[in-house]
């Protein structure tokens, strides 16, 4: 692709590094942007610079956040005694378009994959390990997509948390094994997890 402009290649590459934005799709944003007022620009690069200093992740749960704690878990309508555990924020968001989870979140950041090197301790399950130390805690619900890494994962923690009085249930199948969580529809996820079931290892 030739650029007359040395400004709008850049501009373009810079768009393009986002996912799921092409090469004509980025150019497609740069002459609508170049084409609108000074301010509309002025207000989208203030927005995104603001956005990335003074985004934060809740210290609570990991999930992002304005303040030091979130929304969420300040909320003092939620039910501080179920935990939604899920593996990324944008499962958090999956989950609450359902409207069907009246509990609270924590994000892993990831999940077990021995192919990856990604072990139990490169991911959040000492902060939420330590979250039941605080009791109160009376069941896990884990939300995690349902794949091989997904189901060691939740195989993990339930090892871990076994033996505490607090319950460990996962969602029902209507997420078929292997899917991402954030892509379910809101109607399957959101029966999946009014519909949770106990969850029991293959040792048991």
């Amino acid at each position: 692709m030739n650029f007359s402009s040395r400004l709008i290649e850049e501009a373009v590459n810079a768009f393009s590094a986002l996912p799921g934005i092409g090469k004509k799709t980025a150019l497609r944003l740069v002459l609508h942007l170049i084409g609108q007022e000074g301010a509309v620009t002025e207000q989208l690069t203030s927005a995104l610079t603001q956005l990335r200093r003074d985004i934060k992740n809740c210290k609570v749960c990991g999930n992002i956040s304005d303040q030091e704690t979130c929304n969420i878990c300040v909320d003092p309508r939620r039910d501080k005694s179920m935990i939604c555990v899920v593996e990324s924020i944008r499962d958090v968001m999956a989950i609450e378009d359902t409207a069907q989870y009246k509990g609270v979140y924590h994000v892993l950041g990831g999940v077990i994959s021995p192919i990856e090197g990604i072990g139990p301790s490169d991911i959040n399950i000492d902060q939420l390990l330590n979250r039941l130390k605080t009791g109160g805690i009376k069941e896990l619900v884990m939300a995690i997509s349902p794949t091989i890494e997904g189901d060691t994962t939740i195989f993990f923690i339930s090892k871990e948390v076994k033996g505490t009085g607090v319950k460990v249930s996962t969602l029902a199948r209507g997420i078929s094994f292997g899917g991402e969580l954030e892509y379910a529809d809101e109607v399957t996820l959101g029966r999946s997890i009014v519909a949770r079931i106990p969850y029991q290892d293959q040792g048991e």
